[in-house]
């Protein structure tokens, strides 16, 4: 591993940007989780995820729940259920219904074999301790239960790379700059599955692959500027880079009527 590497990993997983900057209100996760309605085909994400939970009945947690839009989904789907959200950010709690606490995926507040299902939605890869957090997962779950987690692909969104890197060269001069962060990097699709079969057995994964496409520059703009709390790891002008992007984006859109990203994320369920 790289200094910068290191460098960026310990940022991805700093507790106090976490809390206090990426996710101390849901504005930046917002932007991200928007810019798929853009998507085709377009996936019913909480959708999906009450569907795999078909079998399940009592207490699910969803750790790293972020704005809460899984836990909506399954309120309105599952009244069924007792649910709880997890998260290291107090304020993204904020406008989470029902029962919530603030709480470090490595050392859950839960009690052994106490949930029937737990979900880790697009949040491992920001836990210093990966192997840890999937202990945890499978200690909380009851026998037969099941962990469902998401990520990306190491080559999610690559025409969001290239644009970075050629906005940041030209901001520096450089012709081509360096590259942008990538959060899901830790625990990418190609690397989730060695994580998790340390705990689990069964691993099935559900790949999700789309393409995003935008008649306008601003969907992909608001989707590069939610980096900004990692805006010192980009070694390069973060908002000089997000308004070249922004040029770029509606010179290309201009000349070929829209611009298009590929994405690659997947579902995984995990059985003991």
């Amino acid at each position: 591993m790289t200094e910068s590497s290191a460098a960026r990993d310990a940022a991805v997983t700093d507790r106090r940007r976490l809390a206090r900057s990426a996710y101390s209100s849901d504005r930046d996760l917002a932007a991200r989780q928007s810019l798929y309605q853009w998507q085709s085909p377009r996936y019913d994400l909480p959708g999906i995820v009450a569907e795999q939970l078909s079998d399940v009945r009592g207490h699910v947690v969803d750790v790293g729940c972020g704005n809460g839009k899984f836990i909506r989904r399954l309120r309105e789907d599952r009244s069924d259920l007792d649910l709880l959200g997890l998260d290291i950010a107090p304020g993204i709690l904020t406008g989470v219904p029902g029962a919530v606490a603030v709480a470090d995926a490595t050392r859950l507040p839960l009690a052994t074999a106490s949930v029937d299902a737990a979900l880790a939605l697009h949040m491992l890869y920001h836990v210093p301790d990966i192997p840890q957090a999937v202990k945890e997962l499978s200690r909380v779950l009851t026998r037969g239960g099941a962990v469902i987690v998401s990520t990306n692909s190491d080559h999610d969104k690559s025409e969001l790379d290239d644009l970075w890197q050629r906005a940041a060269g030209d901001v520096l001069g450089t012709g081509r700059g360096p590259a942008r962060i990538s959060l899901s990097a830790r625990f990418s699709l190609e690397k989730a599955p060695a994580f998790l079969g340390e705990e689990f057995s069964r691993v099935r994964t559900l790949e999700l692959p789309g393409t995003i496409t935008v008649r306008e520059p601003e969907p992909v703009v608001a989707h590069m500027a939610s980096y900004r709390a990692w805006a010192d790891q980009h070694g390069v002008p973060f908002e000089a880079t997000i308004e070249r992007a922004r040029a770029i984006l509606a010179r290309h859109i201009t000349r070929h009527g829209t611009f298009e990203v590929t994405c690659r994320g997947a579902i995984l369920v995990c059985r003991r």
